[in-house]
């Protein structure tokens, strides 16, 4: 036992410092001919490179060393190179023109590689015609203006019913009830989520999909470390990928039986789930929409789907209960857009400025994915003049950038009226820019802005307390509320009866 520890050990620490070694000698004897530099990087240490100085949520590290090092900074993950844009210009340069084309692949990763079907979903997809099918696939069918409008009434009806369970509980106006927003907001996401793929709500066994998000692997940066599997994390994830992959499957043979009880009516309607407009795709080409990649489409629905909007309705609540002055502002333009005698429904969205200007200071200040999704240089590229080479990950803080004090006014604070006539260009990209950005953030900001809305109208709104709720995030990929989000509602009167009429 102990010389089986001892040799791994060995391939641990000796060999990768052989192989850098030999690598730096290769280097003297061949020097990089290209006139342009690598970007400035911290110091580093043998093996794992800069992740000594993760300690904290990402992008706040990352956002430490770029006010220290510069706008773009080069980090050495293990033996994955990587580069970090944190401001709107260079963001640009990778968006736009050529870098666009070079910087839309993504790295592989063992998550990825299990949970994505081999890296056929469209967020991790290599960029060619595979991705370019798939991307054209969920816009049509998911994404698109129609489709949108289509899946309205989904929308308002789970959100109707989650109003209705609200009002349940209060029975008369001045009758505070306390609610734990985040367990709420989350059933309701994930609810309509569900019934858009498949028709019905969300179940147990849907739950699976929440811990995806959550892991990560050393091994994937240290190769020694995923050839002897280390700490069995491989093995977990392919047992893990296993539970996953039942329940998509049933949820597609679920479909099946429902399209063939689909009637002709249906059809013309558009009354198909996303999982039967999949299947009826397999069936004019089976070769090429196969269950698994079906998989891997309703897979990224249930993690990116919901995440997006979860995160973004419960950090609005934070400042809305921290912001009164806002909340009420946001309720006089509703109650000034809207008839009285009617909910606000989603064609009503456009009418309210007001309302879209607190999605999107709360998608500035917390952005769900606060680094984008990575990027992956196909070839060596130039931005702000460094070189960043082929097979180099890049990753945008977006956070960073939605801070920066040079674009941003007061960039810390809640201020919802500066998106007031603004133009958002690259200093505001919380789904992202270019060809891979996130095709689904017109169904996520019409899903959101109804979602709010509804609770805006129907319900006052306050804290537990005297003191403002606070803003601690825990560290990871997304940023989470460290503790749950809780606040006190009544219900507006006339929105009381009116909610028990429409009910009835």
């Amino acid at each position: 036992m102990e010389l089986v520890y001892f040799t791994s050990i060995i391939f641990i620490i000796i060999i990768p410092i052989f192989f850098l070694l030999l690598k730096t000698l290769q280097q003297k004897k061949n020097p990089n001919k290209s006139q342009f530099p690598l970007p400035p990087s911290p110091p580093s240490l043998p093996i794992i490179g800069h992740f000594h100085l993760l300690k904290g949520p990402q992008h706040r590290v990352l956002q430490s060393l770029s006010h220290k090092y510069g706008p773009i900074i080069y980090l050495r993950f293990g033996n994955r190179p990587t580069v970090v844009v944190s401001s709107p210009s260079l963001a640009e340069e990778c968006f736009t023109k050529n870098n666009d084309i070079i910087l839309a692949n993504r790295p592989h990763f063992l998550i990825t590689d299990l949970f994505s079907y081999n890296n056929t979903s469209i967020s991790f997809s290599p960029y060619g015609e595979l991705w370019r099918n798939l991307r054209r696939v969920t816009t049509i069918h998911v994404f698109s203006s129609f489709s949108v409008q289509q899946s309205a009434s989904i929308r308002t009806e789970e959100i109707r019913s989650g109003v209705q369970k609200l009002l349940s509980d209060s029975k008369e106006y001045g009758n505070w009830i306390e609610l734990n927003l985040s367990c709420f907001l989350e059933e309701l996401v994930q609810n309509v989520i569900m019934k858009m793929v498949c028709g019905k709500k969300w179940s147990s066994s849907g739950d699976l999909f929440r811990q995806i998000g959550s892991i990560a692997s050393i091994c994937d940066y240290i190769p020694i470390l995923r050839w002897i599997d280390f700490g069995g994390l491989k093995k977990k994830m392919i047992e893990f990928r296993k539970e996953t992959d039942i329940f998509l499957q049933e949820l597609i043979d679920e479909g099946r039986k429902m399209r063939r009880s689909c009637s002709i009516d249906d059809e013309k309607q558009g009354k198909k789930t996303i999982v039967e407009a999949y299947l009826s795709l397999q069936e004019d080409e089976p070769q090429y929409y196969t269950d698994a990649v079906i998989k891997g489409l309703i897979q990224t629905m249930f993690t990116a789907g919901t995440d997006t909007s979860v995160l973004t309705m419960q950090w609005a609540m934070v400042h809305l209960l921290n912001h009164p002055d806002v909340l009420e502002k946001a309720r006089n333009e509703i109650d000034k857009h809207i008839p009285p005698g009617r909910l606000i429904e989603d064609l009503d969205l456009p009418k309210l400025p007001y309302l879209r200007y607190i999605i999107n200071e709360t998608l500035r200040l917390y952005p769900a994915a606060p680094l984008l999704l990575p990027h992956f240089a196909s070839e060596d590229c130039i931005i702000s003049g460094y070189k960043v080479p082929k097979g180099t990950t890049v990753l945008i803080n977006a956070w960073a950038i939605h801070r920066d004090p040079s674009v941003w006014e007061e960039p810390t604070k809640f201020k919802p009226e500066r998106f007031e006539g603004i133009e958002e260009g690259f200093k505001f990209l919380p789904f992202g820019k270019g060809r891979r950005s996130c095709p689904g953030n017109n169904l996520a900001l019409r899903f959101v802005g109804l979602a709010l809305g509804t609770l805006i109208q129907c319900f006052e709104w306050k804290r537990l307390g005297t003191e403002l709720v606070d803003l601690d995030e825990k560290a990871g990929l997304t940023i989470r509320k460290d503790k749950p989000l809780k606040g006190l509602y009544t219900s507006r009167p006339a929105i009381r009866q009116l909610c028990i009429s429409s009910s009835s």
